[in-house]
């Protein structure tokens, strides 16, 4: 059962202005592992991405109470499907939400990147 669906954009030129303007937030939005792919630095349209999905996610739960960046994780398998990987207090959240499946879509086209949530699970 579907019990939660979060979107957002982000606008990929206010996103890179960002990022130059603030350095730091490389490392505080993302994972050592979501900031690189086969060792070279992510370009940003890709960061936006997965930023949106980090957004998407948490409207998605409802609520960004008990949750970190560092916890919510865009990782990608073999074929660069992404997905979303919950750590610690991501997880927890989304123990007490009833989740048992996140599912993830991202795209960056035409100076916008989208990303795209479902949660399914238990209701309360």
């Amino acid at each position: 059962m579907i019990i939660g669906i979060g979107v957002d954009v982000v606008d990929l030129e206010r996103f890179r202005g960002v990022l130059e303007r603030t350095p730091a937030l490389r490392t505080r939005l993302f994972t050592p592992a979501e900031l690189v792919r086969d060792g070279e630095p992510r370009p940003p349209a890709s960061l936006a991405a997965r930023f949106a999905a980090k957004e998407a996610l948490i409207k998605a739960f409802g609520t960004s109470a008990g949750l970190s960046w560092q916890e919510l994780e865009v990782v990608a398998d073999d074929q660069r499907n992404p997905s979303l990987t919950l750590h610690e207090g991501a997880r927890r959240v989304a123990e007490q939400r009833g989740v048992t499946n996140v599912h993830l879509s991202l795209s960056h086209d035409g100076g916008i990147a989208t990303a795209f949530v479902i949660i399914e699970g238990k209701p309360d």
